[in-house]
């Protein structure tokens, strides 16, 4: 028998009365429950997973990036083959002249076949003067880094990326320091391997290149094809705009044939600040989705919260009748819908965390977080007391003569 409110109770008999009747409907209707809950499990672990991708997704940017001096800034021709007056080695020197910028540094980029003993590689190669290293936070793992005694006697020394040693060793990247490998047909001894580094912020990778002395480089190499990209770094990331407006101007009045036009400027900050930008607004999307899944399923408990006072209208005619409030009414079907709705969010939470091993499997960062398991449960319960409102609300309402006479 279910229990009743009476006018002689007191708030802690009427409160314990108005749970056991709430739980007490809501096991009687086991089938009808689940399926309500169903949608609220799925919109909650639909927000917390897509909050988890989001954070994965921008920590996985952060660490791409981690190496990435965001002050640093790329001047390179703007279309291959079309510059009327190409960058030089001289072009670097003149833009230290700027108070803005701390470093520039030439760089000579090719591309050949990379080979050692049996293995063999298409890759490119990069000929640097030794500061360049410390300026882009290319650390070294084994061996040891250029100098400037390999600059200055054009020494034919070569540090490999991390990826690439990887390659010419399948999978044995020590075996090949103190070797030598062929760089488009010339010998070179390797010194050293460089730590991972990952995007090298409009660069390529680091990780699949070789780097040599810039002399060597230009001499045996390049030749005559040597026209270097500059790699400038700004005194700080508040200067930047200011390095990239004395960039342009030292340009105009360096290469007056086609001035600072032909060449593209973009500094490594702005490309992070894009990536960012572009991993929030996917997870903004995301979540979009994932709250429009919310929204249906809380039409759904609207529904069936409709559905679920009509099968009761004789029930709450009765207790209008023995003296329950009309707060009491509301109360009793608008914390139905919470426990619904608040029970799918601890269960699709749950499913959420138990969800992102599973995703790693399939190459998709996700880190599950405090804001995650906060946004799916607060969107749950939200769910249950909007879409629950309104049906408790017209429960409360009914004329307690015409619910006893409904049949």
């Amino acid at each position: 028998m279910r229990p009743s409110f009476t006018q002689e109770a007191g708030d802690s008999l009427r409160l314990k009365q108005l749970i056991k009747l709430i739980l007490t409907n809501i096991s009687h209707n086991k089938t009808r429950t689940f399926l309500t809950t169903l949608g609220v499990i799925v919109g909650t672990a639909t927000i917390f997973l897509v909050v988890a991708i989001g954070k994965g997704s921008e920590d996985q940017v952060n660490a791409q990036y981690s190496r990435l001096n965001v002050g640093t800034i790329m001047i390179s021709a703007a279309q291959r083959g079309s510059v009327a007056d190409p960058l030089t080695k001289d072009d670097a020197a003149q833009l230290m002249e700027s108070a803005n910028i701390a470093e520039a540094y030439p760089v000579l980029r090719g591309q050949g076949d990379i080979n050692y003993t049996n293995y063999s590689s298409r890759s490119s190669y990069q000929a640097i003067l030794p500061g360049f290293q410390d300026s882009n936070n290319l650390v070294i793992e084994q061996g040891r880094a250029l100098e400037e005694e390999d600059e200055e006697k054009k020494s034919r020394v070569a540090v490999l990326g991390a990826e690439l040693a990887h390659l010419l060793t399948d999978g044995n990247p020590s075996e090949i320091v103190g070797q030598s490998i062929s760089i488009s047909g010339r010998k070179f001894e390797v010194i050293g391997i460089f730590e991972r580094v990952g995007d090298a912020g409009g660069q390529g990778s680091y990780d699949d290149s070789a780097f040599i002395a810039y002399t060597v480089g230009e001499k045996y190499l390049l030749g005559t094809r040597a026209n270097p990209t500059i790699i400038v770094q700004a005194t700080g990331l508040d200067t930047v705009q200011a390095a990239i407006d004395d960039i342009t101007f030292i340009l105009d009045e360096t290469h007056r044939i086609g001035g600072s036009q032909q060449f593209r400027i973009f500094d490594a900050g702005s490309r992070l600040a894009a990536a960012q930008e572009t991993a929030r607004t996917m997870s903004l999307l995301l979540l979009a989705v994932a709250v429009v899944v919310l929204i249906v399923s809380g039409i759904g408990i609207m529904n069936v919260m409709f559905v679920t006072v009509k099968e009761r209208t004789k029930e709450i005619g009765t207790l209008k009748a023995i003296g329950a409030k009309r707060k009491e009414i509301l109360s009793q079907f608008l914390i139905e819908a919470v426990i619904i709705s608040l029970v799918g969010g601890v269960i699709g939470v749950i499913i959420g965390f138990v969800t992102i091993p599973m995703l790693s499997y399939f190459e998709l960062p996700a880190v599950a977080s405090v804001n995650g398991v906060f946004l799916g449960l607060v969107f749950s319960v939200v769910t249950g007391v909007f879409f629950g409102f309104y049906p408790a609300y017209k429960a409360a309402d009914l004329n307690p003569i015409e619910a006893l006479r409904y049949e």
